[in-house]
């Protein structure tokens, strides 16, 4: 590995271990403890995680999908965190962690089934220890938060076993901080010492509301009124947002209580696909967060200080190739859903009285179907 360099932080609130122009750093606080090998698996996760983002945009614009939330910007903070969760912690996204969702194993083609409407987001939670998509704004933090009520209750935390302490982990945007459901979540993993870990993903607009209109103090600086530790993190910062993350996870596995990370980073593209950020964001400023793009510190990184080569390039691109191919093949393949499935997923045992219902509605339906034959 080549020697590092101990500098300044680029902010006196901001964590960084790599710049924007590839060069390693040294945190005394956050030690990353990772090979040269290590950050080129992280390299890879970013692009391809990057591919599935440019081709669900792709083929929302051919009709393909009904909506898509893109990550691009956002990559570093989704994938150093996930990498730093271990197999059996709880992960609780919102609708944009697809990095995270690549982590822990999940099939980025129900992602995609979930914007195309042929599944309902149907990825076993308990499968991948990543919960459902959550389009309710802020809600997914209490979900997150009662989970960990339920590990302390468990008591599967500070017991010093690496393979049965429990961490959890709370994802949510700067819009979603100014929730009712968030700042709940924060008193009672507070009050109940719970191990739970916040990560803000900053990216500056919740929607076309601008955060400096929302909070008057940096948003890491919201725990200290609760009582627990809060942290800013370069959010285009891959290394450190796996360092921080991991450590953050530790302490609530420890049973040292919540903690508050702000992943300082940026949305590149609209807040959907049915947005347009023309309309109240100048184009200098994506300009300016461009040069600041976490998959290109990474590759400086891997190129002038690790020594890969081009070919090691080369092959990431082939493999983001045939992902992509994946990707567009098998979207367009994905089965329908039949008019009864609706009803398939609301209760374990379907009541008499839903049944009923189904059967009519599928009735209805087959008489349209006949009418129009």
């Amino acid at each position: 590995m080549s020697e590092h360099v101990v500098a300044v932080q680029p902010e006196p609130d901001m964590i960084q271990l790599l710049t924007p122009e590839g060069q390693r750093v040294d945190h005394p606080d956050y030690p990353l403890g990772l090979s040269d090998e290590d950050i080129a698996g992280l390299y890879r996760d970013l692009v391809l995680v990057r591919r599935i983002d440019t081709e669900a945009i792709a083929l929302q614009r051919q009709g393909e999908l009904g909506l898509w939330a893109s990550l691009l910007g956002q990559e570093a903070a989704q994938i150093g965190a996930g990498r730093a969760l271990r197999p059996h912690d709880m992960a609780f996204p919102t609708y944009r962690e697809h990095g995270v969702a690549w982590c822990r194993g999940v099939d980025p083609l129900t992602l995609l089934g979930l914007f195309r409407g042929t599944n309902l987001g149907g990825w076993s939670p308990s499968e991948h220890n990543f919960n459902l998509y959550t389009i309710v704004i802020g809600a997914q933090t209490l979900h997150a938060t009662g989970y960990a009520m339920g590990v302390v209750r468990d008591g599967a935390v500070g017991t010093g076993d690496p393979d049965r302490d429990t961490a959890v982990l709370a994802f949510f945007g700067d819009g979603a901080s100014s929730q009712g459901d968030v700042n709940e979540a924060f008193v009672w993993a507070a009050a109940g010492n719970l191990p739970i870990v916040f990560l803000c993903q900053n990216n500056q607009w919740a929607i076309s509301e601008p955060v400096e209109r929302q909070s008057r103090v940096p948003l890491y600086q919201r725990s200290a009124g609760f009582g627990f530790p809060g942290m800013r993190v370069d959010g285009n910062d891959v290394l450190a947002s796996y360092a921080v993350t991991r450590r953050a996870l530790d302490d609530a596995r420890n049973a040292q209580g919540p903690t508050l990370i702000e992943a300082f980073t940026y949305r590149m593209n609209p807040h959907t696909t049915n947005d347009d950020p023309r309309r109240y964001r100048l184009g200098s400023e994506l300009e300016t967060w461009k040069l600041r793009d976490p998959i290109e510190r990474v590759r400086a990184y891997l190129s002038r200080e690790a020594g890969y080569g081009s070919d090691y390039f080369a092959a990431i691109e082939d493999e983001s190739k045939k992902l992509a191919e994946h990707v567009r093949a098998g979207c367009r393949a994905l089965p329908d859903p039949t008019p009864q499935s609706l009803f398939d997923s609301v209760y374990v045992t379907m009541p008499a009285e839903l049944r009923a219902q189904r059967d009519e509605f599928v009735e209805f339906v087959g008489s349209l179907e006949e009418a129009s034959a």
